[in-house]
């Protein structure tokens, strides 16, 4: 304080004690922060806060709750701030209790899961993976895990897949959305993840590609593994305590959306996804799935997804936020620039996936074999590709038969 405009304007003595103590009187619980005075050379003061990250949800005197969203502050309602609270390290959501008993459950899907873990009861069961409260009561894991139809507390929590027929969704009469190209996959958790999976298998845009075999076949132009992990990551770290808002998977010519309701936790940069560390709003649906073998929960599904995606030289996924949803871009745009690509032959570019596929170093004779081409010919590729920075060579000479090729 003490600086506006980008010039020095100081603070006065009369006010730099109140403004010390602006925490303790505005801010409930109060806010940690230390103060530095820094004086300029003509003599007039700067006050600097300090404000380290913290776990809890700080309201004014007056029982406002803001979150700094891009460069303004938004003032929160009541549903966004609890969905912050729970955010920021109180009791999950997903352990809070439903106005629903255990009889009320899908039978078969408690008795497979219940004899999954040894369980002699369904409430031994439930209470084992702390599906029911203290009183005994079901919880929301529970609930949206094993109910034939959870949605009838949670109208929600579906995940709704979108196909469209152009690169924009258009609005209106030029909306680009297929004639049945719109569905809604309800029921449990388990079976969500198995419908909108079904349904995205068969509607995502397949391109003949190198295949490991060494043929060229029909692959999706966003790998499987990559789509389901971040279908998954929604479906399981969604905040379902936010009604009115759904899992969105929308499928273009050239790209999958992947949009769910909830932020990351804290001060998670979606800018940076690599470096957001582990992270499970819902511990106990979580827990659960990993025993379905859904989820693995090892806190590796945004690393697996921009691994396989480099492996196959697609752009890197783009995650961004609102002040409400996470979004997850997979395009199927190739990693190279234009001009790199262009000035590559088909060959050059062929041997540039076999690379990718094996995710190993090869030596010429290998990338021959898997191209189909004559060992001359996967030199020339491999020695263009070198020439472009795309490929590195390791040997200790011309004719070194353990010399190998492999990407940067």
């Amino acid at each position: 304080m003490g600086i506006h405009n980008g010039a020095v304007e100081g603070v006065t003595a009369a006010h730099l004690n109140a403004l010390r103590q602006t925490a303790q009187d505005f801010t409930t619980p109060v806010v940690r922060c230390t103060a530095t005075e820094l004086a300029t050379r003509t003599g007039q003061v700067v006050l600097v806060l300090r404000v380290n990250p913290g776990e809890r949800v700080h309201e004014t005197t007056r029982g406002d709750v803001y979150l700094r969203v891009g460069d303004e502050s938004r003032r929160l309602g009541y549903a966004q701030r609890r969905e912050l609270e729970y955010d920021r390290g109180s009791a999950p959501f997903d352990g809070t209790g439903v106005d629903a008993d255990v009889i009320d459950l899908d039978s078969d899907q408690v008795a497979a899961y219940q004899h999954s873990i040894s369980s002699a009861t369904p409430e031994g069961m439930l209470a084992a993976r702390d599906l029911l409260t203290r009183d005994g009561r079901l919880t929301v894991a529970g609930w949206l895990l094993f109910a034939q139809r959870p949605q009838s507390l949670f109208p929600s929590a579906v995940v709704r897949v979108l196909h469209y027929a152009d690169t924009d969704r258009g609005t209106g009469a030029a909306m680009t959305l297929y004639d049945g190209g719109d569905v809604r996959c309800e029921g449990s958790i388990p079976g969500q993840v198995a419908e909108a999976a079904r349904v995205i298998d068969e509607w995502v845009p397949k391109v003949q590609a190198l295949a490991p075999s060494g043929r060229f076949e029909p692959r999706p132009i966003i790998p499987r593994d990559v789509w389901l992990e971040g279908l998954v990551n929604a479906v399981l770290h969604r905040s379902y305590s936010m009604a009115g808002d759904h899992i969105r998977v929308e499928i273009f010519p050239n790209r999958l959306e992947i949009e769910n309701p909830g932020r990351f936790p804290g001060l998670a940069d979606p800018a940076k996804p690599l470096s957001i560390s582990r992270y499970a709003r819902n511990p106990r649906i979580v827990r659960v799935c990993s025993d379905l073998g859904i989820a693995r929960e090892l806190g590796e599904g945004i690393k697996r997804i921009f691994g396989t995606m480099r492996t196959l030289g697609l752009s890197d996924p783009i995650y961004s936020q609102t002040s409400a949803s996470v979004r997850l871009v997979l395009s199927s745009a190739d990693a190279l620039p234009e001009d790199v690509r262009s000035s590559l032959s088909k060959g050059a570019r062929q041997v540039l996936d076999v690379l990718r596929l094996e995710a190993r170093p090869l030596s010429t004779g290998q990338v021959a074999e898997l191209t189909g081409v004559t060992r001359p010919t996967a030199s020339r590729h491999l020695q263009s590709l070198r020439e472009h920075g795309l490929v590195t060579w390791d040997g200790k000479g011309p004719k070194d038969p353990r010399a190998s090729w492999s990407l940067p």
